[in-house]
């Protein structure tokens, strides 16, 4: 039987067994969770590329015992020349998605571990930068065995990245690396010495600022220095969602982390009693497809978005969202869908605090443009812009919509509990899957990540817009879900398509467990 692991210590989880264990020893040193976070973070941008970096975005969910739970909106805007003109002046139709006109907005993942140290800090942190940062500088400076993750997703988009000229240099300068070769990024790690030398805040107002905005405007981006010097993280409240079993937090847009959050309170007014079933798939199934057509019309910029977004967590509204799902047959589909490629991880400290965090470059490394003497990938995450009217489109200073989402929830027992993933439109489905089968089900959270799951929506801007099931779904209940009207495929058991889920819970004893997703390199690891 699956179980998840427990200690009394504190504990992280990560898709990469690296992050993990750096996490765990800031622990074991002394480090809160956020502190842990932070070197997790670190480690990850060096063991899995492909998903993250820091050019790309982060967003953080906090949880400090006796007071509300803290978020760090770590997301840039596009740059100041990123304009529609900009991008007809280069012949574009829509917003590039790969090369250095990809890479349209600032990287804020390094903005959001600066102000996640000062919350770290107001919670009594001491430990120095140089031991978060340790195990990041090693891996990239020694190099790591390229992990499956790594190298599949090298070959599966050689053709598409391997003309982009820092793309090659950076990730296969040798030709493509196979699974276990020895992986090094000696820029990268000169990057962190660096940030060790000078700061965080060198990334965004110091000599790294201006060797990446150098780097970034001689190969073609509109992103610049004031860009950069212009940006910082923010803390932002956090959307919470009463359910039966607790209160459930997540991001505000610019994120879709609603969508999550919707997708939980249309099934639970359901009232499916039984996991696993037809009721159970289809129930989500259907909530995702009403929870999907608010986020594609409507979610954007908070700025320009409509203000009735803050109604759609309502009791009326989610209320009407289940009326109109009919439990026997499936509503139409497609709807637009977003890729994407992403970590999500957690830790908790043996005091009580619990971080649930995300890291992303958008889809598998970013916009594939690296400044080369720095190692850094930056994000394509400019990329979900439009340059037509909506709240999407694109102008200087705007954010895109995200599909990063880390989500936490305080449960009726008293336990704290982080849960997420990686995968684009896969986050708020899988989110919910796993919530549902673990707190709603009570399935041991191992169980819970580690059974079939499902994805409703494109991945990776290759496959159809349909339904996704996992191959080990019992073949009778396929079958019923055919009859019912779902259009659906059936991909490999544990295929990472399905993403890299993992869940983490303190309770209020102090014993925290944790799980990782088998379809990941990825590990929970105990201080």
């Amino acid at each position: 039987m699956l179980r998840a692991r427990r200690s009394l210590g504190g504990m992280v989880t990560a898709p990469h067994y690296l992050a993990a264990e750096a996490g765990a020893q800031i622990l074991r040193e002394g480090g809160n969770a956020i502190e842990a976070m932070v070197a997790a973070a670190a480690t990850i941008a060096v063991s899995y590329p492909h998903m993250n970096s820091i050019g790309g975005d982060g967003f953080w969910l906090i949880s400090l015992p006796g007071r509300a739970p803290i978020g760090v909106q770590a997301c840039g805007p596009a740059a100041a020349l990123a304009t529609r003109q900009f991008y007809a002046d280069h012949g574009d139709e829509a917003v590039a998605s790969r090369g250095p006109r990809a890479a349209l907005t600032v990287a804020g993942a390094v903005a959001g571990w600066i102000e996640a140290l000062a919350i770290a800090r107001e919670e009594g942190g001491t430990l120095p930068l140089s031991a978060l940062l340790a195990d990041a500088v090693r891996h990239a400076r020694d190099g790591i065995p390229a992990p499956y993750s790594l190298a599949s997703r090298i070959e599966r988009k050689w053709d598409e990245l391997a003309d982009i000229p820092s793309f090659r240099e950076t990730y296969a300068a040798e030709g493509q690396p196979p699974e276990g070769a020895i992986f090094k990024q000696p820029a990268l790690a000169g990057t962190f010495d660096q940030l060790l030398r000078a700061g965080l805040d060198d990334f965004y107002r110091g000599d790294l600022a201006r060797q990446l905005a150098a780097g970034l405007e001689r190969g073609g981006s509109p992103v610049r220095l004031a860009d950069l010097e212009a940006y910082r993280a923010q803390r932002v409240e956090p959307l919470s969602l009463g359910l039966n079993n607790g209160t459930i937090y997540n991001m505000p847009p610019p994120t879709q982390g609603i969508s999550s959050m919707m997708i939980l309170g249309i099934f639970e007014r359901l009232g499916v009693t039984e996991a696993e079933g037809f009721a159970h798939l289809h129930g989500f199934i259907e909530a995702t497809k009403r929870a999907f057509i608010y986020r594609n019309r409507y979610l954007g910029d908070p700025a320009r978005m409509d203000p009735a977004w803050r109604n759609w967590l309502s009791d009326d509204l989610l209320a009407s969202e289940a009326a109109a799902i009919d439990m026997a047959r499936a509503a139409p589909w497609p709807h637009p869908s977003e890729p994407g490629d992403t970590v999500w991880m957690a830790a908790a400290d043996r005091h009580g605090r619990v971080v649930s965090y995300i890291q992303s470059v958008y889809w598998e490394f970013g916009s594939a443009f690296v400044v080369p003497e720095t190692g850094v990938v930056w994000q394509n995450r400019g990329a979900s812009f439009t340059l037509h009217d909506g709240p999407n489109m694109l102008e200087p200073g705007r954010f895109p919509m995200h599909t990063l989402n880390p989500a936490l929830a305080r449960l009726n027992d008293g336990q704290v509990l982080a849960y997420g993933t990686m995968g684009g439109d896969g986050q708020p489905q899988t989110q919910a899957t796993i919530y549902s089968r673990h707190v709603i089900y009570g399935q041991d959270m191992q169980a819970a990540v580690s059974a079939p799951r499902w994805v409703l929506g494109r991945r990776w801007g290759s496959e159809p817009m349909n339904l996704k099931l996992e191959s080990r779904f019992p073949p009778e209940l396929v079958e019923t879900l055919v009859r019912a009207g779902h259009d659906l495929d059936l991909v490999e058991p544990f295929d990472e398509l399905m993403g890299h889920a993992g869940m983490l819970a303190i309770d209020a004893q102090g014993v925290v467990s944790g799980t990782a997703d088998p379809r990941a390199d990825g590990a929970c690891v105990s201080a």
